[in-house]
């Protein structure tokens, strides 16, 4: 065992005492952090307004404050793009998270000096935690590859704007900087094929241990691996590969085909990181679920999935949530960010500790018909049956079908691309269709009220989401296909890509 991997055991045994603070303590703390971000921004613009000096419990804080999405705080988020001081947070922003919204167009996520160490410190302890409860160490004296976006920073104002992957690049500790793979140079390429190919060059020959990135972008990189190494398997490459760090969206669609790529089983840790916040990470092997990051500067509320459209939602405290019950989350930031819907839902499945799994995009349903189904339902029916049949899917989306054809009832229309297709699509479509109708009472009951027909699956050409993806200019990085929509905007565009 390396020297960096002996002294990371100690480190991560007290790093684990910490968390366990946290664990326990996760109502507390949150009071704590709602203190302390009031009495912070009550001389701010944002504070002044919205009187933060009468704020003296949560109940005065929902009366003064609404749940806001960007464009509300647009108004506020402009004075600081300009320059504008002590707006939404003490002082100006260090950085300003660029990301592309799809209803906003380009929106400039402020982060503050306060708020970018907490998502260095909940990154690196999601490895600690990794490394205290199993003892494996080894991949901190090998390479690490972060598939993230460019590190290249812009200037707003004085303010340095980029991805967040690309900021939280310039602040990658010291003695993890000569272990980390891409370098600058490769990192800064702003063509994603073209830098995926210069990260398979610069990569290939190196004692690679962990790798991190969303998992379409990563199963990218290994088959272009594999294809350049003869097609061998990423572990014959890489024979000390043993951690596979991943966010942003649902593993389970792609382990199955990661793992058969990557040549056996691979131990993962889950992060939940966003422009807003580091909100959870995977901290056990052996539970499942995401620890909630509760003293991190940001005081979380909730409000009920199935009542978020409605005129006056309910909103809640972490002390009042529910377990297994869908619920869209609002954040308040030591960044400024106040009342935001940030537009995820998650489920609790522990109280002690707080644990939490993402359940999809409050926007990213399908609810033509008053069947209001969810990501986590889609991609469980279809994983399980999947799982049983032994089909591999690669990537997929839904749609609704509106407008059938003369005397047809509407439908769900599923593009899938496989990479082992089913031996009789249609009866796998039944299946998945019975399988959702089991997650989801009621398009249980409008398939068997006969107001919907069974799902459709539309099978699609090798590569399809790639070449989807870059037609729209969204090919790499933090981006992904919404699993889910309400609209045909990408059935449309996926319709040239069907198989014959």
């Amino acid at each position: 065992m390396g020297l960096k991997a002996a002294l990371s055991k100690p480190f991560a045994a007290l790093v684990n005492r910490r968390l366990d603070k946290l664990r326990h303590n996760a109502v507390e703390l949150q009071q704590k952090t709602f203190e302390y971000l009031i009495a912070a921004a009550k001389d701010t613009a944002f504070g002044k307004t919205h009187r933060f000096n009468e704020i003296k419990s949560y109940e005065d804080f929902k009366q003064n404050i609404p749940v806001n999405d960007y464009e509300d705080l647009r108004p506020y988020i402009d004075r600081v793009t300009k320059g504008e001081s002590d707006v939404l947070w003490p002082g100006k922003p260090a950085y300003l998270a660029k990301t592309s919204g799809t209803t906003s167009g380009v929106k400039y996520i402020p982060i503050s000096k306060e708020s970018m160490p907490e998502h260095i410190k909940a990154a690196r302890n999601a490895l600690l935690s990794y490394i205290y409860e199993t003892g494996n160490a080894g991949f901190v004296d090998g390479k690490m590859i972060f598939l993230q976006g460019s590190p290249v920073l812009t200037e707003k104002e004085g303010i340095s704007v980029g991805r967040l992957s690309g900021i939280v690049a310039h602040h990658v500790p010291a003695y993890l900087q000569k272990n980390r793979l891409p370098s600058y140079t490769v990192n800064c390429i702003e063509d994603w094929e073209q830098k995926v190919d210069a990260i398979v060059e610069e990569t290939k020959n190196e004692d690679m241990r962990l790798i991190s990135g969303i998992p379409p972008w990563c199963q990218m990189y290994f088959d272009r691996l594999s294809v350049v190494s003869g097609g061998k398997k990423i572990k014959d490459i890489f024979p000390n590969f043993k951690l596979y760090v991943h966010g942003g969206v649902n593993y389970e669609p792609y382990r199955g085909r990661m793992e058969e790529t990557i040549g056996f089983a691979i131990d993962t840790i889950e992060t939940y990181p966003a422009s807003e916040g580091f909100i959870a990470f995977q901290d056990s092997q052996k539970e499942k679920g995401l620890l909630l990051m509760v003293d991190s500067g940001i005081f979380y509320e909730f409000i009920a999935a199935d009542e978020f459209f409605n005129e006056k939602p309910a909103r809640i405290s972490l002390k009042e949530i529910e377990l297994n019950k869908n619920y869209a989350l609002i954040l308040n930031t030591s960044a400024g960010l106040w009342g935001y819907s940030l537009g995820d839902t998650v489920k609790f499945i522990s109280r002690d500790p707080y644990k939490i799994v993402v359940t999809g995009r409050i926007k990213h349903y399908i609810s033509a018909f008053g069947e209001h189904v969810i990501g986590e339902e889609v991609e469980q029916a279809l994983m399980s049956v999947a799982n049983e049949e032994g089909v591999d899917v690669i990537e997929f989306t839904v749609a609704p079908q509106v407008n059938p054809p003369k005397g047809e009832l509407p439908y769900h229309e599923w593009f899938i691309e496989f990479g082992k297709s089913p031996a009789d699509l249609k009866a796998f479509a039944l299946k998945v269709d019975k399988a959702l109708q089991k997650k989801n009472i009621y398009y249980f009951d409008l398939i068997t009220g006969n107001i919907l027909q069974p799902l459709h699956i539309q099978s699609l050409k090798k590569d399809t989401f790639i070449d989807y993806m870059r037609s729209e200019g969204k090919l790499g990085g933090q981006n992904k296909v919404p699993r889910l929509s309400n609209d045909r905007k990408i059935a449309d565009g996926l319709s040239i890509y069907l198989k014959p």
